[in-house]
């Protein structure tokens, strides 16, 4: 009984915490039309402290989501456009001499901010990825013989674009990896086209007023982090991720020729949080198999390793993980 008792006090907590979770939902709205999914995925690698790539033709409202994000909670913005021709200090910074002073001088690179939007992750080479993702892994960057902390919150939003593969340096697995979550994002439907079109003919782009601060996202993860797991869930995440490595104990044989390699224990971690987070923007306080099955796919989508076999006969991760997500048994 005393759970029950724990979970209606869990549940108070969270309603009075996640007041918050609508302005931000309500703001973004404003100015982004459509695009729901990617607006709490946001949130949720925003209250899970993770890190999102994003992957979607040019124009549909990346920089634009994650600027409006970063204006909403009244934090620093910065945004890194990735070329070929990029080094590693101009992303972390870079130590200068000022002959004034006759010493060097530690100039800090545009990763110093609440946000980072690194545009066009895989156009840059792979010493830059390796800096950026450093920062993100460890939450901080060393120039010359100093170590800096990098300020909290610290959201790094990657985009790639998937057409133009030409000149491009794709993200290793170890590095894709270190994104808590990988969204694809869709064109508009038609009627959002339409409503689109119309707010930029009028050129009344909405201002955006900050409705929360960096301490409050601060505090409303510490009442993530106790939102209330089951061993039963916690079994499901781990049968799903299982499920991506030896596909053969679960049934589904047919996917053993398809995968090269599945989710890493981080795949499971990042499905616990995600589905934790999802929870609470959804205002419970405990989570449920459907946290999880809305979560899935972004998490889990590149962190398998697709074989040969796999990319002869179009078969993409996604299709993998839904089939995966139907045949485990839901508690």
């Amino acid at each position: 009984m005393a759970e029950s008792v724990d979970i209606r006090e869990l549940n108070v907590r969270i309603e009075q915490q996640s007041g918050f979770v609508t302005n931000l939902s309500m703001g973004m709205n404003k100015v982004i039309v459509g695009q729901k999914h990617l607006i709490d995925m946001l949130l949720i690698s925003l209250l899970s402290d993770g890190h999102i790539l994003l992957e979607g033709v040019p124009g549909l409202a990346k920089t634009l989501a994650i600027k409006t994000l970063a204006q909403l909670v009244d934090a620093s913005f910065s945004r890194i456009q990735f070329t070929p021709d990029l080094l590693p200090a101009d992303v972390v910074g870079t130590m200068i001499y000022s002959q004034k002073d006759e010493k060097f001088q530690v100039k800090r690179g545009p990763v110093f901010a609440n946000f980072v939007l690194a545009d066009e992750i895989n156009r840059a080479p792979a010493k830059v990825q390796s800096a950026l993702l450093e920062a993100m892994q460890e939450h901080q960057v060393t120039i010359g013989d100093t170590t800096f902390e990098l300020p909290k919150p610290f959201l790094v939003l990657a985009t790639q674009n998937p057409i133009e593969q030409e000149g491009t340096y794709p993200l290793p697995e170890a590095q894709v990896d270190r994104f808590m979550l990988k969204v694809l994002i869709d064109y508009p439907t038609i009627e959002e086209e339409k409503l689109i079109m119309r707010e930029n003919l009028l050129g009344q782009l909405p201002t955006v007023t900050p409705v929360t601060s960096a301490d409050e996202i601060i505090r409303a993860r510490e009442v993530v982090e106790q939102v209330y797991i089951d061993e039963k869930i916690a079994q499901y995440i781990a049968d799903i991720v299982f499920a991506t490595r030896y596909p053969d104990r679960y049934g589904l044989g047919e996917l053993k020729d398809l995968i090269t390699f599945g989710g890493s224990p981080r795949a499971s971690i990042n499905m616990a949080k995600a589905s934790r987070a999802y929870a609470f923007i959804k205002h419970r306080g405990y989570v449920v198999p459907e946290d999880v099955r809305a979560i899935a796919h972004d998490v889990l989508r590149h962190r398998i390793g697709l074989s040969y076999e796999a990319e002869a006969g179009n078969v993409t991760s996604e299709e993998i993980v839904s089939k995966i997500i139907n045949k485990i048994e839901v508690p």
